[in-house]
């Protein structure tokens, strides 16, 4: 029974963070990509302070700490949603979630040139095989590149910013909670959103018409992919460790192809699903000998 919790918890973690990709595409409708970020973060940071407080593990930053969770929301959220967002505008759901999902895989080539941590072959093989995957998703032999090549330069901003930003995670004490860390990178994002917004958005406020359908997707996104997915996926790392649940990673743009093909309508052709399941080998591959490295971070949270 405690095994189908586990697992149970783990699989609706993957879910809610591959509809995420579907219900940013429903929310930038009605919300340019800087103003549904700052409302997405603004409203996280409240439910986070609230579930913080209400649960007795609200933690202060100590003065020491706080350069280093200015660099993290730097990185994330900062450059990984405008890297994101903006590239869910030009790329539809399903190949945006298999680029994102090669995150795990470049993580031991920064760890390789800064951190000077061996590479094993599994890592390079991994890479090598994903990327080919990813080839096959954002392109089509009739009508050559389906994806937006700016949009692609953009998912994989978002990719690189991700792996940057564990870097600067390891600077931070593991004395802070979980809930505590995406709180405070939620709430000094908006340090950076929010001048941003000024720039980009502001002056195209009410420009778009705001439909009930986009309000419910900032909703969906806050509740579920800023926070109840990360919840979820915490404990399940408490239950079985790092190694066992970052394989159910693999998930995401499988589940992110179905629900786009079923809410969105965008079509799942052959050579997609062929993408998608090399993807996944490469991702699996990855994970074989991981002596040398372990992907503690997933999706920008270490636990």
């Amino acid at each position: 029974m405690k095994q189908f919790r586990i697992y149970t918890a783990v699989v609706f973690s993957m879910i809610f963070w591959s509809v995420s990709f579907i219900w940013t595409r429903m929310a930038i409708v009605s919300f340019a990509p800087v103003t549904l970020i700052s409302l997405r973060l603004l409203l996280a940071s409240l439910f986070l302070l609230v579930v913080s407080v209400a649960t007795k593990r609200f933690q202060k930053i100590r003065k020491e700490d706080f350069k280093w969770f200015v660099l993290l929301a730097f990185f994330e959220p900062y450059m990984y949603y405008i890297g994101e967002t903006y590239g869910l505008t030009l790329v539809d759901s399903t190949p945006a979630s298999v680029i994102v999902s090669t995150i795990p895989l470049f993580a031991p080539i920064l760890a390789f040139f800064f951190l000077k941590e061996k590479m094993t072959l599994a890592n390079i093989l991994g890479i090598v095989i994903s990327l080919v995957g990813v080839f096959f998703v954002i392109y089509d032999p009739d009508s050559g590149f389906t994806a937006n090549p700016k949009g692609v330069a953009l998912l994989f901003l978002a990719v690189f910013s991700a792996v940057l930003y564990t870097t600067v995670l390891r600077k931070i004490s593991t004395d802070y909670h979980t809930i505590n860390v995406i709180f405070y990178q939620s709430l000094l994002g908006l340090m950076f959103f929010i001048p941003t917004f000024f720039v980009t958005d502001f002056s195209s406020v009410g420009e778009k018409e705001i439909t009930l359908k986009s309000v419910e997707a900032v909703l969906m996104l806050v509740v579920f992919a800023s926070v109840i997915a990360f919840v979820l996926f915490a404990g399940v790392v408490r239950e079985i460790g790092v190694a066992k649940t970052n394989v159910f990673v693999n998930l995401i743009p499988v589940f992110t192809a179905l629900f786009a093909w079923w809410i969105l309508g965008e079509q799942l052709t052959g050579i997609k699903i062929t993408g998608i399941v090399i993807v996944v080998a490469g991702l699996f591959v990855s994970q074989i000998n991981r002596k040398r490295f372990s992907f503690k971070r997933i999706r920008g949270v270490e636990y």
